[in-house]
């Protein structure tokens, strides 16, 4: 083994390789200035990293620097030439003068919000009762429940005349268009750019959407918070097309994604609270008072920004009914705040609040038993009943087992003992007891504890292989219907005896042709009925499963599917391996804890000429526009198409979101969200203002549905005609008709992304040609695409790579100005950046692979794995040992824990993803499932990225 160079110093490639490149010489590497300047990025505040460069972000010294004062040195695991700016990280250091275009921050006025970074003179406000109200305001930070953190929008404050950034200076490749009066109308200017040469940097998906630009006092008050924030709503378009046929001409999407929780627990996602139970709601639409209504005849009645009917306001709206004084309604906090939650009072209800029920439905089969499963959940069922939500001590627990019979579990009240009733009569399911199989977990909880302490031995010596799971449901059905709840199933087995029976339908010789579509379609119409009926009775189905071989993830799904619950699918799972067991017992622990709603229904609200034209998601549709959850997760989201049926004449509309449910601890309430956007009769309006992630996350579920309908081919074709569509649309709406056929593969700046997000949609493993994907796994994945928020869907649609052997010092330890741990840059999805020497970390949410490149330095194996050289290194499923005494090791330990972090991201998720080591020289089948997320590429007879522009432009020409 070589001898490492001196402390500090960089180390050694032992073949050079590096230094040729792979641009000719004098030639820039395209890739190396395409990072987005600082001010392109939102501030920490908002859950992004400060970009590199940023103030604050740690930017690297240039070469030959000091290292900063109590730092190490950089440690290089390269050649002894590498310097900053070459190799994957090189746009850390942005080339002093370059021409080339270095991303979106030199598109004059398309840049997103830069949160709370902008100095504003405030405006003398006049209240709308034609007096100058002296408190009017925005309230206190922090008044509201903690809720500030998701203000200081840009558009906020444009909206109110407050001023903005100027637009920047284009670059001498940008193509502004000027195109009719947007910028008299104070919109977001259209820039266009050639997709061909401004290639695409995956940080932008950080980015903010365009902005959010209203009218001049357009909301009730100057709040910050006056509109809702892109993590609860966000919409595809920023500007509304005044007409329908303006809508059709573009061709793009309208539709709302909608995330009404961002969190698993109510203390990580504070939301302003309206106690009073005073609720002021429109007459005829039923829309709630939001910050953009309007206020007459003194103040004594509203008028409605839905639907125009003026309305009285509510007598105690500016009492105090605790104190007996008045208040002050202008720090009310449905005025300032666009997202609130009210507490119902009783008209709300049908009947009391539910308590929270959890219903356990276990496979004890001898599949369930010998992969450890049974005895796993029972444990963690066992030390998580504390963190299962019991405030107000009304939370009822019930056991239920499954193999060819059902296992029935009595617990006393008085005695604490459990007891097993066995019913074997599969044709008629009945419950032995009509009491005690639902029991409080404050009352039994020694009784429960014994119960799941004693749950393995009594089945370990089973051989039976059946699973009666149809029949399992519908008896777990009639033990919580009368109250409502939650049916948690964990099985590892097909169900094969009573209802609902299924049969082994994989066929390896239809994958990956026209027929495999209907593997994906359900097997039983039981399933999908018997959701229903769970959904009227407020009965959610959550299904864990853990086959070894086929299970019909396609027909299980749809119990969660229209019920609101969620499908997780561990194929593979044995608790033997350490890392399955920790994997699913954290998973299903941060479950049974999550503060979810109950008995919900969700309604989106809309200015008159708008309506909600088709729902995505796991929920029933009940009638045309209400959504049925009998269990509110907090780990997803849902997409509304909205439809224009009349011509817009104000010059903004709104959304509104309104959920009704009963928490986990038994209190009915609302929680509202309202969103306005500008209207526009300008098609270049309605491009600049597009947001590529929420155009994404709607044809994502369009792709989910078009491949059950259609087939996976459909789905595939759907995409591309699409996008092609837009590009076409595009160039004959808003580029120059000088121009003509030789045009450039031209594109909204703000849109730069979207081809490159379309092709990983068609290249993921729910819909991309391959014979090797397994149905269950497709299945999986598809159900993933239709439920995940918007900001863990784009990185399961687009996954992340960092370079680590590289990073900056700054990345891996703690940023102490925001106390979260620095990233390295994220790098576009190509092995064009994978190096032989390097380390990399690929992460798409769900699964993480840490990459090792074939001639890697002794140096960095010993640094990372405590090993002598690349030849000990074991792949495959595994964890990161803490090495002591190695500081790099800790930096990508902390970079693996940063990047599965999902509070930063601001979305709920319970996912921790496996860890996999590849090597590049390492074992085949592994290696190549690692490179199937490297989209950019060329593989399986799929297009790379070049390819797939290339097809485009000529398409597009021809057109």
């Amino acid at each position: 083994m070589a001898s490492p160079p001196p402390p500090g110093a960089p180390y050694a490639d032992p073949n050079q390789q590096y230094q040729s490149q792979q641009y000719p010489q004098g030639q820039a590497d395209p890739y190396q200035q395409q990072q987005p300047p600082a001010q392109w990025y939102p501030s920490q505040q908002q859950g992004f990293a400060a970009p590199p460069g940023a103030p604050g972000a740690g930017a690297p010294p240039p070469p030959g620097a000091a290292a900063p004062s109590g730092r190490g040195k950089r440690r290089g695991y390269a050649e002894q030439s590498y310097e900053f700016g070459q190799g994957a990280n090189a746009a850390l250091t942005p080339a002093a003068g370059g021409g080339a275009y270095s991303g979106p921050s030199q598109v004059p006025g398309a840049q997103p919000a830069v949160y709370g970074q902008e100095q504003y003179q405030q405006p003398q406000f006049v209240s709308p009762m034609g007096m100058q109200h002296p408190t009017y305001g925005s309230p206190s930070p922090g008044a509201m429940g903690g809720y500030d953190h998701v203000g200081g929008m840009t558009q906020q404050f444009g909206q109110m005349g407050m001023g903005g950034q100027a637009p920047m200076q284009p670059a001498p490749q940008m193509m502004p268009q000027p195109m009719g009066n947007q910028q008299a109308q104070g919109l977001n200017p259209l820039v266009t750019i050639d997709l061909m040469h401004t290639p695409f940097n995956a940080s932008e998906l950080d980015l903010a959407p365009p902005s959010i630009i209203l009218p001049p006092n357009a909301a009730l008050t100057p709040s910050p918070n006056s509109n809702c924030p892109p993590q609860y709503m966000r919409s595809t378009i920023n500007a509304v097309p005044a007409t329908n046929s303006l809508l059709k001409r573009s061709k793009l999407p309208f539709a709302l994604i909608i995330q009404p929780y961002t969190s698993l627990h109510d203390a990580e996602d504070p939301v302003p609270l309206v106690s009073d139970t005073v609720i002021s709601r429109c007459r005829r639409c039923r829309s709630y008072i939001n910050p953009f209504a309007t206020f007459l005849d003194h103040g004594n009645r509203w008028r409605c920004n839905m639907c125009n009917l003026t309305n009285d306001v509510p007598q105690a709206f500016d009492w105090d009914a605790q104190t007996q004084k008045t208040v002050d309604r202008w720090q009310r906090a449905e005025l300032n705040y666009s997202v609130v939650e009210f507490i119902a009072p009783q008209e709300y209800m049908v009947r009391p609040p539910q308590p929270l029920v959890y219903l356990f439905v276990l496979d004890v089969s001898f599949a369930a038993v010998q992969s450890g499963l049974l005895a796993t959940a029972a444990r963690t069922i066992l030390e998580s009943l504390d963190r299962i939500p019991n405030a107000d001590k009304r939370t009822r627990l019930g056991f239920l087992c499954v193999d060819t019979s059902l296992h029935y579990f009595s617990i006393s009240r008085e005695t604490n003992e459990p007891s097993m009733m066995v019913v074997s009569d599969l044709e008629e399911p009945f419950l032995p007891i009509p009491g005690d199989l639902l029991v409080p977990l404050a009352d039994c909880r020694e009784g429960i504890e014994n119960l799941l302490g004693k749950m393995q031995d009594m089945f370990q010596n089973t051989q039976n292989n059946g699973s009666c799971m149809g029949s399992a449901l519908q008896a777990g059905h009639k033990i919580i219907s009368a109250i409502g709840g939650k049916m948690v199933v964990l099985t590892a087995s097909i169900p094969n005896v009573g209802a609902g029976k299924l049969e082994m339908r994989e066929d390896k010789k239809i994958l990956g042709t026209s027929k495999e579509n209907t593997l994906l379609q359900t097997a039983n119409s039981f399933y999908k009925s018997f959701a229903v009926e769970c959904s009227k009775n407020q009965v959610s189905v959550d299904m864990f499963l853990f086959a070894n071989g086929y299970q019909d993830v396609a027909s299980l799904s749809n119990l969660p599917r229209y019920t609101g619950g969620q499908t997780w699918h561990y194929p593979g799972w044995n608790a033997s391996r350490s890392e399955d067991a920790i994997k699913f017992a954290r998973e299903f622990s941060d479950h049974l804890s999550a503060e979810i709603a109950l008995e919900a229904v969700m309604r989106v609200r809309a200015t008159t000429g708008l309506r909600m034209q088709t729902f995505y998601g796991n929920f029933f549709n009940r009638s045309s526009d209400l959504c049925a959850f009998p269990a509110f997760p907090r780990d997803q989201g849902y997409v509304v198409e909205v439809a224009i049926d009349e011509t817009l004449g104000n010059k903004f509309v709104c959304m509104q979101t309104a959920v009704l449910h009963t928490t986990c601890n038994g209190e009915r309430r609302i929680r509202v969200m309202t969103l306005a956007l500008p209207t526009t009769q300008n098609i270049a309006d309605l491009y600049a203002s597009a947001d590529q992630v929420a155009i994404t996350t709607y044809y994502a579920h369009k792709a989910v549905e078009k491949s059950l309908s259609g087939g996976l081919e459909a789905a595939r074709e759907a995409l591309q005609s699409k996008i092609q569509e837009l590009l076409i649309t595009y160039k004959k709406e808003c580029t120059a008709s000088h121009m003509g056929g030789s045009s450039p593969l031209s594109f909204a700046a703000n849109l730069r992304g979207l081809v490159v997000l379309f092709l990983a949609l068609m290249k993921h493993v729910g819909l991309r040609k391959s014979s090797q994907i397994p149905t269950d796994l497709r299945s999986a994945a598809l159900a993933l695409l239709s439920t995940l928020p918007a900001p863990l869907l784009m990185q399961y649609i687009y996954p992340r790579l960092y370079s680590l052997h590289d990073m900056p010092d700054n990345c891996g330890v703690i940023d102490p100005a925001t106390g979260e741990i620095t990233m390295p840059p994220p790098m576009n999805l190509s092995s064009e950046r994978l190096h032989p020497y390097g380390l990399y970390l690929i992460d798409d949410g769900q699964t993480q692979f840490l990459w090792i490149g074939a001639q890697a330095v002794p140096q960095l194996i010993e640094d990372v794995f405590g090993l002598p050289d690349i030849n000990h290194l074991k792949v495959g499923k595994t964890s990161l040992p803490a090495i002591e005494g190695s500081e790099f090791n800790e930096k990508v330990r902390n970079v693996i824990a940063k990047s599965r972090d999902h509070k930063s991201k601001k979305v709920g998720t319970i996912t921790v993803p496996h860890l996999y080591i590849v090597r590049q020289d390492g074992e085949p089948s592994l290696r190549l499932w690692a490179m199937t997320m490297l989209i950019e590429d060329r593989a399986d007879g799929s297009v790379g990225l070049t390819q797939f522009l290339g097809s485009l432009r000529e398409k597009v020409g021809s057109s």
